[in-house]
């Protein structure tokens, strides 16, 4: 299954550079979802992904449509707007084991998006493949490990 969206880069190409195991956080906590979006902030501005502007982007596009995509994963990111407080284009992954409830769900993943141009398109084409099988979607929810993080979001570009 051809997953990338027409002229895109492969997956693997787009993942490795903009998801870096330093950006994985696997054992957070937060009360709620403004929270964790303030987590998820903090880890793109810590590898200097973004400008700290950024952190209130990501809140407007939170209130202006809710970001949980399902199966216990939302993709905090800025609105259109925002992405001249971009300085590269980056993702972090945050798990939150115990979840988070947002918006009448409960998350334990979000994949904060940091994108100046549309290469994140192929990372939500990745999110979207493993969505739509229960046991990958569990396996990313439940994974411990950044490398293996990485893997599974770099491994769709892999399958038939």
């Amino acid at each position: 299954m051809n997953i990338r969206p027409a002229g895109a880069a492969s997956t693997r190409s787009f993942a490795r550079p903009v998801l870096e195991s330093r950006a994985i956080r696997v054992a957070e906590s937060a009360p709620d979802r403004e929270s964790a979006i303030h987590r998820c902030a903090d880890v793109l501005e810590e590898i200097g992904a973004v400008h700290p502007a950024y952190r209130e982007a990501m809140l407007d596009r939170e209130w202006a449509m809710s970001t949980h995509l399902g199966e216990g994963i939302a993709i905090p990111h800025g609105l259109d707007a925002s992405r001249l407080l971009v300085r590269r284009d980056s993702l972090a992954v945050l798990r939150f084991p115990d979840g988070v409830g947002w918006d009448g769900g409960r998350v334990f993943v979000c994949v904060a998006i940091a994108a100046r141009g549309d290469g994140h398109l192929a990372l939500l084409a990745a999110l979207a493949a493993i969505l739509l099988d229960p046991d990958r979607a569990r396996a990313l929810r439940e994974a411990t490990d950044p490398a293996e993080i990485v893997r599974m979001l770099n491994s769709v570009e892999d399958e038939p």
